[in-house]
This record gives C-alpha cells, structure tokens and sequence, in this order.
C-alpha cells in the first residue's frame, strides 16, 4: 500500500520510541473512514496509481521516499519523521520508493464523504491542533506518566492513532469514537501520545 502525500503538514515529537515494523493491516472500515496500517518496503518501487480520496497520514517510523508523477512534474523526495501527520489530498497517477535503508508504517486515514466546514469548539487540555480543513481537525494529544485528561466530549465521529502504547492499545491501533461519546484519557506509568482525526463529516 503504497502513499503519495504532498503535504508535509505536521511534525513530530522527539520524544516517541521506535517501533517495530508489522505487516500491512486493516484497521477499521465504517461509513466515513477506512483505516489502514501500510508497510513501505525499502527499495521496492511500486507501481503508478491514484488514490481517489484525500488522507490523513501518519509515519509511524522515520524513513526517505521519492515519487515519480505521469503528468510532468519532476520526482520530489520526502523525509518523513517518527509521529509525523501528513495531509494528503487525492491527486494524480504517481509511483512511490523507500530510498533509506529501512521499511517503514504508515497508518491511512481515507475520507470517505465531503466535509461540512462544522465549527468544532477549542481544544481539550493537553492537545494541540495539527490540521484543520472542511473535512477534519486532527490534534495531537500529549500527556506525561500519570496525566490524565478531564472528559473530552467528541462532539463528531473521531479516529483516535495510539503512538505508545497504553494498558488497552499497542502503538499503531486505531479506534472509532462515536459523536456524543465523553471520555477521560489517562496515561499510566508512561507518558500518552496519539492523534485524534476529528471527522467533519455530511
């Protein structure tokens, strides 16, 4: 599965641990989004294909990919970092290659349905506002060992990407919140990173 993302809209934090490379995986599929785990190889060169759907991307380890494009422009090379958020709109025909040593995540957020341009209240506590457009917000959710969030009521459907992991999720996983849903988020022993795709969904 590979990606083209344009974009580099967002960057990391340092502090995130490595993880292991898996396999690709589907993560969760509904009504509005398909969510998916891509393994990019290292010097595999994939074929030209489109992707007919803006994403949000998010590299789950560092790595280097070049894009070749059918209609004129020149090859681009993009470093991606570990815990980068990308927004990828749907464009044309291109053909992406791992060029570092090294295989790498992505988790694919695809947006199925037109965006509303919802007015979304200001962020919970402890996150940060990495994307926002007519289709989704995406914020970036930080808490230290022990931390914990007051609830955050999801006022629309939300992806939640875990970037450590926790006593419920392993890094990598995704979970569909429901719109309505009032939750605490709490880190245990270690610190809490992950990515809340708020979708503004018809």
């Amino acid at each position: 599965m590979n990606t083209f993302a344009r974009l580099p809209f967002a960057f990391c934090t340092a502090a995130l641990a490595a993880l292991a490379v898996l396999p690709s995986a589907a993560l969760l599929d509904n009504d509005q989004v398909k969510v998916s785990r891509a393994l990019e190889k290292a010097h595999v060169k994939g074929g030209f294909h489109e992707h007919k759907t803006n994403r949000v991307m998010i590299y789950l380890q560092p790595g280097r990919q070049r894009f070749e494009y059918k209609d004129g422009r020149q090859p681009a090379v993009f470093d991606w970092k570990t815990g980068q958020i990308v927004w990828s709109k749907a464009e044309g025909m291109h053909a992406p290659e791992v060029v570092s040593d090294e295989p790498f995540n992505i988790v694919e957020v695809e947006l199925k349905k037109p965006g509303t341009d919802k007015m979304l209240g200001a962020p919970p506590k402890h996150c940060k506002v990495e994307i926002d457009n007519n289709q989704v917000r995406v914020l970036r959710l930080k808490l230290g060992a022990r931390e914990s969030t007051p609830a955050m009521a999801h006022t629309v459907n939300t992806v939640e990407v875990f970037l450590t992991d926790t006593d419920a999720h392993k890094a990598g996983d995704a979970v569909w919140i429901p719109a309505g849903t009032s939750m605490e988020e709490k880190a245990g022993a270690t610190p809490l990173e992950a990515v809340l795709i708020e979708v503004k969904a018809e």
